[in-house]
């Protein structure tokens, strides 16, 4: 019998709740462990090599992890892929709380890493299959917009953890709080529904109804990088790693940077919550528009506000701390260039767009974690260039201006695909509209 595959707004509304719940614990738990890193360092006498060794493991987990949940989205479903990835990550959360040295927390937090890497393109994909297609690029905004509240609350948490309990306890504390995906799989398991889209297309797989080329299909992970699809996978990996690569060029060394000038702990604290504020504002302006104008208007649009910002803050690098943030030319461009920041919101509804229904999670998931395990190498290489600049750590920032370009001319390779509509048995990779 055929799957229906009209949702009710309860439905809908659960799988947007998850989805937003999801991704913000997601960010929360890549950034709460570097806000309580220092006090980590002294309680397992962690040297500074091995703190990098574990942000970099668990990095190079989370990409692994986003190509094995991708695969299994598309084997047992958005939903099954989803419970494993927040167990997955929710149980190396908790134990990595109970470390006793760098090699015990090295091996957990490479677990964290892998469940991380799968809830995004789990959570996104099964979003997409679910929202109206006309709105697919504002509701991908409003989800992506939840990580600025995932890192406030890391922040926020963090300072607290740390100055209730002992210096022993306090990041443990911290680290636990990051296992509270496992209520949220409660809910994912009871109130949320599997993609129906999914679901028709694995009835009919069953009952042998596929169409010849479908049924004779590869694994979608090799699937992916055939025909059509090849195309649009390493222009997606090219989009990702090269916005990846500009976000982290510039948010990793900003705040030092900005203390190297004059400006108070209070003064970066408050610089935060304004960065983060205007860009989950920008995310739903920008994401509301380009439903109507289109995918890439909303990504390179805003990568040339990106382009823009880059520019102002080097030609401004020099100018110290003069008081106050209101007449500080380089926290207004900082601003400028984070609403830039907002391309990442047609991620998800783009390249679900662009694929068929037994492809989507592999390819999605795939591309968005690849592009940021690539992109994340921005930390390593602006040292570099900064120790060779005469503009010292302000010229090295610049490299991501050259990859806020590739993005930009990237995504006007890709066919525009806003409004498309989903239908269980399509072309192996969507076609120019």
């Amino acid at each position: 019998m055929q799957t229906s595959l009209i949702y009710s707004r309860k439905e809908k509304s659960s799988v947007l709740i998850s989805t937003l719940l999801g991704y913000g614990i997601d960010f929360y738990n890549i950034l709460i462990i570097s806000f309580i890193m220092g006090a980590i360092q002294k309680s397992l006498n962690i040297s500074l090599t091995e703190a990098g060794i574990i942000t970099t493991v668990t990095l190079a987990g989370s990409v692994v992890g986003g190509v094995l949940f991708g695969w299994l989205g598309d084997r047992i479903g958005r939903k099954n892929s989803l419970l494993w990835t927040l167990g997955l990550f929710s149980v190396g959360a908790i134990l990595s709380a109970f470390s006793w040295d760098f090699n015990s927390l090295l091996v957990t937090r490479a677990i964290t890493g892998i469940g991380l890497g799968g809830e995004w393109g789990a959570g996104i994909v099964l979003f997409n299959e679910v929202w109206d297609k006309n709105r697919r690029g504002f509701g991908s905004s409003v989800i992506q917009a939840a990580s600025t509240g995932g890192i406030a609350a890391a922040s926020i948490v963090a300072v607290w953890s740390l100055s209730t309990f002992s210096p022993d306890w306090g990041w443990r504390v911290a680290l636990l709080t990051g296992g509270a995906p496992i209520l949220l799989m409660v809910y994912v398991r009871f109130w949320m529904p599997e993609s129906k889209l999914w679901l028709e297309y694995e009835r009919m797989r069953a009952a042998g109804e596929l169409p010849p080329e479908k049924a004779m299909a590869a694994n979608p992970l090799i699937e992916i990088f055939k025909g059509a699809s090849l195309r649009y996978t390493l222009l997606g990996f090219l989009i990702v790693s090269g916005y990846m690569f500009a976000f982290y060029s510039i948010t990793v060394f900003m705040p030092g940077y900005m203390r190297n000038l004059g400006a108070a702990p209070e003064a970066i604290r408050t610089v935060t919550i304004v960065f983060s504020t205007g860009l989950a504002i920008a995310f739903l302006v920008f994401g509301w528009f380009t439903d109507s104008l289109g995918r890439k208007v909303g990504v390179v649009g805003p990568t040339i506000i990106s382009i823009i910002g880059f520019i102002g803050i080097y030609t401004t690098a020099g100018t110290n701390f003069p008081g106050s943030l209101l007449l500080w030319p380089l926290f207004g461009w900082y601003v400028l260039w984070g609403i830039g920041q907002t391309a990442a919101g047609m991620f998800g509804c783009w390249f679900s767009e662009l694929y068929p229904v037994e492809l989507r999670a592999s390819a999605v998931s795939t591309i968005y974690m690849v592009g940021r395990g690539i992109g994340s190498v921005a930390p390593f290489v602006v040292p570099v260039v900064a120790s060779n600049s005469a503009n010292g750590i302000a010229g090295g920032m610049m490299v991501g201006l050259a990859a806020a370009v590739i993005c930009a001319v990237a995504a006007l390779l890709l066919p525009e695909t806003a409004g498309r509509s989903f239908a269980v048995i399509e072309t192996k990779a969507r076609s120019a509209a």
